[in-house]
């Protein structure tokens, strides 16, 4: 077991939380949260609207099927939902 406090933990202060990024990309979309887990759902992701709201809070970690969904459901990819700029050529 690693001994330390809670103050030796690294915290990223600047970084935007991802649950943020995706609320900002379904509001863009024009999506209900209940429209769009209903989307989900259909896409094989078996999610409540409950579970939904608490990843846009960021109380909870969406998995990678989650995000590969929404990719798909947003026509965007993964850069989008990270809030990540494209590099260009």
């Amino acid at each position: 077991m690693i001994q330390g406090k809670l103050s030796d933990r690294i915290i990223q202060v600047n970084d935007k939380p991802i649950g943020d990024n995706i609320r900002s990309i379904r509001k863009e979309k024009n999506y209900k949260q209940n429209d769009l887990v209903k989307k989900l759902q259909i896409n094989g992701i078996d999610i409540s609207v409950f579970s939904y709201n608490r990843i846009e809070k960021g109380t909870q970690n969406p998995t990678v099927s989650l995000l590969h969904a929404l990719c798909y459901i947003f026509d965007c990819d993964m850069n989008d939902i990270f809030g990540m700029k494209k590099q260009k050529d």
